[in-house]
């Protein structure tokens, strides 16, 4: 069974650079390489969302440059089903620095949203008849919030499920908690959300506990190579990590994210998608680059693993 996911985010166009190792205050590094290409958790989420076998509909806006034309080439010519791209006349398009260590695969990152965060509530209304038609709506935090907690409260008031990934986080996001199906913070965004700062499973349950109170009814917390710890009806489940060869870790929480809304629209349990998700997020770290995605026979060959 196909199911349906819209994703609305942001796109972003990524520069990013390889370097032997994070360089230190003042200095300068030579890089190994460097790209330009399409980027953003939006657009990463709903690349991820699609190969791992959802309908996708996506939802951005750009800015009247010559990024934008990149964004319409890439959205055109991707595995996303269909797109709503909208455009700002005052800000650019978004754009990510991002620096990949080849020391360990680790990467940072620094973001201008530009035109992201420029969506207006007439905007958001335009695209209710994308929303009702789908499974499962999935947002993150690199939009303006008022756009995102308007769309978050419409997807609960259709009955949709809700996947809020909280990154980058910002306590703006707490009172669209209540209205969420599912909260995927990772531990840095987990300790920030609870106040308890996470270095193994208790303490990750602790945080859990302390986001649910929140309003969240589903808190999934992902760990990195330690897996995910799921909090479900006041039940803690661990979900396990798959054993990768790290290239490139940027895109690893975008490639879980839209691989959990895709199977969660199929009509998967929130146990059995987040497996599949952890499953197909160990693929995409063996990639390089944030939006390249694995296939969805190369995630189904990685859980038969389990």
């Amino acid at each position: 069974m196909q199911g349906k996911v819209c994703v609305f985010g942001s796109f972003n166009v990524d520069i990013v650079a390889k370097v032997e190792r994070f360089p230190r205050g003042g200095e300068s590094l030579m890089a190994l390489g460097s790209s330009l290409g399409p980027g953003g958790k939006g657009a990463n989420q709903a690349t991820a969302a699609s190969k791992a076998g959802a309908q996708v509909h996506f939802v951005a806006k750009v800015g009247k440059d010559q990024f934008s034309h990149l964004a319409a080439d890439h959205l055109t010519r991707s595995a996303i089903h269909s797109y709503t791209l909208y455009q700002s006349e005052s800000e650019p398009t978004g754009n990510a620095i991002i620096y990949v260590s080849q020391e360990n695969g680790e990467n940072m990152i620094a973001i201008y949203s530009g035109a992201n965060t420029t969506i207006t509530y007439s905007e958001i209304q335009k695209i209710i008849p994308e929303l009702s038609s789908s499974d499962v709506l999935l947002v993150q935090l690199e939009n303006n919030f008022d756009a995102t907690h308007s769309l978050i409260k419409i997807a609960h008031e259709l009955g949709k499920q809700v996947i809020l990934n909280p990154a980058p986080y910002s306590a703006e996001i707490i009172p669209s908690i209540p209205f969420v199906d599912v909260i995927t913070p990772n531990e840095t965004e987990a300790s920030l959300l609870s106040g308890i700062d996470i270095s193994d499973f208790d303490t990750a349950k602790e945080a859990a506990l302390r986001i649910a109170r929140l309003g969240a009814k589903k808190v999934l917390i992902t760990m990195g190579s330690r897996g995910a710890l799921l909090l479900d009806n006041r039940q803690f489940s661990h979900i396990r990590a798959f054993p990768a060869v790290t290239v490139d870790t940027t895109g690893a929480g975008d490639a879980f994210n839209g691989a959990l809304a895709a199977s969660l629209a199929a009509g998967n349990s929130l146990v059995q998608a987040a497996t599949w998700a952890s499953a197909f997020a160990s693929l995409a770290v063996e990639l390089e680059g944030a939006s390249n995605m694995p296939e969805f026979e190369q995630a189904n060959a990685r859980l038969r693993t389990l």
